[in-house]
């Protein structure tokens, strides 16, 4: 496998991934009726949306193929965010846990692919830019907890 082959398939992995969440957070805002987390959780599947998009691009830069997803083995495919958890669970505070814990696992994997090659300088300014934008949600998402 090439160096570009190589970060194509890192960056295959996190978009499937932010795409996942994007859906993730699109039906945890249907299906939820206060209004903050609803907007927190629109507002988020509309970042996902842009970072997919941001991915997209830099894959393309690198002449790779972008994977129209199912490509990485079901067992294999860690989900940032248990979606069919998230909607067994019947109460907002839970809602808002699972998606926490998605977040914090979504920085891990950012970390992980950030320390595992050298990248080219751009794969890593969005990278880290991306990481940084979740972990800034983590952040604010603290005030979303005391909502119940």
């Amino acid at each position: 496998m090439t160096y570009t082959e190589e970060v194509g398939e890192k960056l295959n992995g996190i978009l499937e991934k932010t795409f996942d969440a994007e859906k993730g957070f699109t039906k945890a805002a249907e299906n939820i009726e206060n209004v903050a987390l609803k907007n927190y959780f629109r507002a988020k599947s509309q970042e996902r949306n842009a970072f997919g998009n941001e991915l997209k691009t830099e894959i393309k830069l690198f002449n790779q193929d972008i994977d129209k997803g199912g490509s990485i083995a079901g067992s294999a495919h860690r989900a940032w965010m248990d979606i069919k958890a998230l909607f067994a669970l019947d109460d907002e505070e839970s809602m808002l846990e699972e998606a926490i814990r998605g977040e914090k696992t979504a920085v891990k994997e950012y970390e992980e692919v950030l320390q595992e090659t050298t990248l080219p300088s751009s794969t890593k300014f969005l990278l880290k830019a991306q990481k940084n934008k979740i972990e800034n949600g983590l952040y604010n998402i603290k005030s979303l907890e005391d909502i119940k």
